[in-house]
């Protein structure tokens, strides 16, 4: 006798997967958890609601930071701290404050290290591997 319970997330949680702000999401997407079912349908076949929210905003933190090319904590240094819609974001990169093009070259350094490190990284576990084959079996 075994119950299956069919697993559910809080509206945050899917609000945060479905890359939305939730304060602008309908009452009843906010109100109760979301099942399984229903996020794998908002992701297959995204209401009218869904649509326009994910193409005007207001957009969450981690989006407008994707959509400005700068990270998170950026946006915490630049002071924005609220949502922004996709009208205000494209006003942000239409012309950029002088914060933006700091942040966008700071986050574009950081990239280019995270790359040179694990370039550097497979490099020497290539080298490793070489080696190790190279050593004759007992």
């Amino acid at each position: 006798m075994t119950s299956e319970k069919s697993q559910s997330m809080k509206p945050a949680t899917a609000a945060k997967k479905l890359g939305i702000y939730l304060p602008a999401a309908p009452q009843e997407f906010q109100d109760g958890p979301i099942s399984r079912a229903q996020f794998d349908e908002l992701q297959s076949n995204p209401p009218e609601w869904l649509v326009e929210l994910r193409r005007t905003g207001p957009h969450p933190r981690p989006v407008v930071a994707q959509k400005l090319n700068i990270s998170i904590s950026g946006l915490s240094r630049s002071g924005i701290t609220e949502a922004l819609t996709t009208a205000e974001i494209t006003a942000l990169l239409a012309a950029p404050p002088a914060w933006l093009v700091e942040e966008r070259a700071s986050f574009a350094a950081v990239r280019e290290e995270a790359k040179r490190v694990k370039e550097a990284e497979a490099k020497k576990a290539r080298k490793a591997e070489q080696a190790q084959r190279a050593k004759p079996q007992a």
